[in-house]
């Protein structure tokens, strides 16, 4: 059986962010630029692993370092999370249909069980 190649995941945003630990470091880059010794003492991870993930990162354009003197500050790249955005917002509006037909089968499920509650119905 022929497998499918798989992109690299220094080259491909997705690939990159389907790795738990780098979406955290992404999701504690979201507010503000954080030095590496930040990263790891929040997220507890070893400082080699951190910089493995931030390299990562880095190199499909998720995040954007600057040294500040011998420190490097990180920081997401908001642009480059457009696409993972655009893509994963296709799947909002059947998010919302999924939800308001649930809501539906409650609400029939409600009125079936008590049908006085309904103030457009006659009571009998």
């Amino acid at each position: 059986m022929a497998s499918m190649a798989r992109a690299a995941t220094t080259s491909d945003a997705f690939n990159a962010v389907a790795e738990p630990r780098r979406r955290a470091i992404l999701r504690f880059l979201a507010d503000r630029e954080r030095p590496v010794g930040e990263i790891v003492a929040a997220l507890k991870l070893e400082q080699p692993s951190v910089s493995k993930h931030l390299k990562v990162l880095h190199e499909v354009g998720l995040v954007r370092m600057r040294r500040q003197g011998r420190c490097k500050l990180y920081r997401t790249e908001a642009a480059a999370l457009r696409p993972l955005h655009e893509w994963t917002g296709q799947f909002e509006r059947f998010w919302r249909q999924q939800l308001s037909r649930v809501k539906e089968r409650a609400e029939a499920k409600m009125e079936a069980l008590n049908p006085t509650t309904n103030p457009n119905k006659e009571n009998l």
